[in-house]
């Protein structure tokens, strides 16, 4: 089974980036190791945002995370949620990060970004799994998103620009 979060990395790639956004693939499933290099990843470029992308097997749309949470602080993106996903039917806004790695790297990252780089945001979105049926909704919800944000101009179109994508069940 491939990690859906990474497959949109794969897929932005292939698109053919500007040079405004730089990606961090495959980031240890780890609580102390992915924050720590997504914040030396952030230090060393100093981008005005970062998006993190997490898997989320349980759901069925995009999720932009609003806030990251543990026993003692709850943060949030300083980012209008609603104004990006208008008119994006694949993407919803949820409350809940979870309780795991995604949840402590949004935290984490938020907590930086407050401290450090007030002026700059933070935004985690959990990938549902990618399947024939919504790989090219979900990629044009991905990219309308880096398009709101100002991050660069990422052309908005169909799957056939990329490789054939083959879901797990059919490995």
């Amino acid at each position: 089974m491939t990690n859906s979060s990474d497959d949109i990395l794969l897929a932005l790639e292939q698109v053919g980036l500007p040079a405004s956004i730089a990606l961090l693939r495959q980031i240890p499933v780890d609580f102390e190791i992915a924050p720590q290099r997504a914040i030396a990843h952030f230090e060393a470029l100093q981008p005005q945002g970062i998006i993190c992308f997490g898997m989320a097997e349980r759901r069925d749309r995009l999720d932009l995370e609003r806030k990251a949470t543990d026993d003692t602080m709850t943060l949030e993106t300083s980012l209008d949620l609603e104004a990006l996903k208008q008119d994006l039917p694949f993407t919803t806004i949820s409350d809940d990060a979870g309780r795991f790695v995604c949840n402590g790297l949004y935290l984490a990252m938020l907590q930086f970004l407050e401290h450090r780089y007030p002026d700059r945001f933070a935004l985690f979105v959990h990938v549902p799994i990618l399947t024939l049926e919504n790989r090219d909704a979900i990629l044009h919800d991905v990219w309308a998103i880096i398009n709101r944000l100002g991050l660069g101009t990422i052309p908005i179109a169909k799957s056939e620009m990329f490789r054939p994508f083959i879901p797990p069940a059919e490995l």
